[in-house]
């Protein structure tokens, strides 16, 4: 059974996990999407912009070879053969929709009227003298003209492309780009108008392109909201996708967070139905080995996963804060178990449990301890608290009224695992202990390991000149015992001794020690 040191989360914060976890994939999907959007949209109009250079560049150059090829008869008489020349261009030409002469700055004769026609000319008007984007002429008023001048010297050619023209090209280029064709201050859009005033800024991918050949440029772009109606429009099965992942990724949240939290309210549960239950480790004394009490363990007895370990459980306990109660009821079942059997225990007998930095925060422990005591008659028990380092328990004025308190009742205080916690010597200066425990890796390496041995001894000189108890845990063999022994270790616990017993096997095996 999976157990984490995370206690459940609050119903408010689970849903809000829950909805981020939804969300933050289809915001991050639906960022990614616009964002695909916006650069295809980019490109689309990029394309577009060079599409209509290109339809335009193309129509320029029809008008530029017809200027080309009527330049020589400028300042020539309109005859009929001058006429004759004009129409064959327009004949000729695709997309030239009038040809006209010009002598000194003057037009004299124009294809339009079938002879003389006269009219000044302004160089201005002409973008660097060659483009003039016009709204009509005295034919069809009104009507977009794009003109192309060829000058040399005081003759001059024109040819003027139709707007229906270039309004095609605008409106067919696409169906959702639009287009906008610039010739010096006019420009022309999609509506077939002229207009002189600023140019339309689009609000979707806005992209200009000028004409590499003739001066004018293309401005392609989109109006506001296109992005999101592209992406309806094309990014329907991808949307539904992401929705679909978001949806996923928050029950998936919402199910690891029932997970992660079912631990916690598992050992609730446990707590409610008396699944904790004690096993006893005899102790024994260094000289005589005679048993002379016995640490009290907390085991799991799972209905379906059977004994749990309680290095599975414990760390889960003590982070959630269910330690304090479950040792509590541990005390309890410890006190209704034994109590029968007191009179087999010899006067003093030391019944050991573990406690940690949480029963410190206050001094309830004290009530415990005085309802476990009660329970056996005076003097018959010794309880001896071992103070666990998985969490480092602060000196404070509520710890050391708690212990002073505790030794009032006679209980005794020991160090559980000394040597091996960043804490052992800063308990020793700060709290008024009994009993020190060396830890089993020292012991294990007694025959072994030089340094750990003199560690070891260092342990029992120091318990000495301080004048506390000295228990030697994880004591396995008779190599172990009788150098513990010979060193003067008061007691004496190991699985050499005896193995974690429940209470009726451990009564038992009293009987015969």
């Amino acid at each position: 059974m999976p157990l984490t040191v995370n206690g459940p989360r609050k119903r408010a914060t689970r849903y809000v996990i829950t909805a981020l976890s939804a969300l933050l994939p289809i915001v991050f999907g639906v960022f990614i999407l616009h964002w695909q959007a916006e650069r295809t949209l980019q490109q689309t109009t990029a394309q577009n912009a060079e599409e209509a250079v290109r339809q335009f560049d193309l129509m320029l150059d029809n008008t530029a070879l017809a200027a080309q090829a009527l330049l020589p008869l400028a300042g020539q008489p309109c005859d009929s053969g001058a006429q004759l020349a004009l129409r064959e261009q327009v004949t000729r030409r695709p997309f030239v929709r009038a040809t006209t002469l010009s002598w000194q700055k003057n037009i004299y004769c124009s294809s339009l009227f079938g002879g003389n026609y006269e009219s000044p000319v302004n160089p201005d008007d002409y973008v660097d003298g060659t483009l003039w984007l016009m709204n009509g002429n005295p034919v069809t008023p009104d009507t977009a003209l794009l003109v192309y001048r060829l000058v040399d010297g005081d003759k001059a050619a024109f040819a003027s492309i139709d707007g229906y023209h270039l309004t095609n090209a605008l409106r067919l280029i696409s169906r959702y780009t639009h287009l906008v064709l610039h010739v010096g201050p006019n420009w022309l859009g999609a509506d077939g108008k002229v207009q002189n005033t600023a140019i339309p800024v689009f609000a979707v991918a806005h992209h200009q392109l000028a004409s590499e050949r003739y001066h004018y440029s293309v401005d392609a772009g989109m109006p506001a909201g296109e992005v999101w109606r592209y992406m309806q429009a094309r990014y329907a099965a991808l949307f539904s996708l992401v929705v679909f992942f978001g949806v996923l990724a928050g029950v998936l949240a919402h199910w690891l967070q029932k997970r992660s939290s079912a631990p916690t309210q598992e050992l609730q549960r446990a707590l409610g139905a008396n699944e904790f239950i004690p096993y006893f480790q005899p102790v024994v004394r260094g000289d005589t080995r005679e048993w002379a009490g016995c640490e009290v363990l907390m085991r799991w007895q799972h209905p379906k996963e059977g004994l749990v370990r309680p290095d599975l459980f414990i760390p889960l306990a003590e982070h959630s804060g269910l330690i304090v109660p479950m040792t509590r009821a541990l005390l309890r079942q410890t006190a209704a178990q034994l109590a029968p059997h007191a009179a087999r225990f010899s006067p003093g007998f030391h019944i050991g449990v573990n406690i940690t930095a949480r029963h410190c925060e206050d001094l309830v422990l004290v009530d415990d301890c005085r309802e476990f005591l009660a329970a056996f008659p005076v003097g018959q028990v010794t309880l001896v608290l071992e103070l666990t380092e998985r969490e480092l328990i602060e000196p404070s004025d509520i710890t050391r009224r708690l212990f002073d308190a505790l030794h009032e009742l006679g209980v005794m205080i020991a160090i559980d695992d000394f040597g091996t916690g960043h804490s052992s010597l800063g308990y020793l200066r700060n709290f008024n202990v009994d009993y020190l425990k060396i830890d089993q890796s020292f012991v294990a390496m007694i025959g072994a390991d030089a340094l750990s041995r003199h560690i070891l001894d260092s342990i029992i000189e120091l318990s000495g000149k301080l004048d506390l108890g000295i228990v030697a845990e994880g004591v396995e063999t008779a190599e172990q015992r009788d150098y513990l022994a010979d060193q003067g270790v008061d007691f004496l616990q190991g699985y050499l001794f005896g193995r974690p017993l429940p209470c009726d096997e451990f009564i038992k095996s009293l009987a015969s020690h």
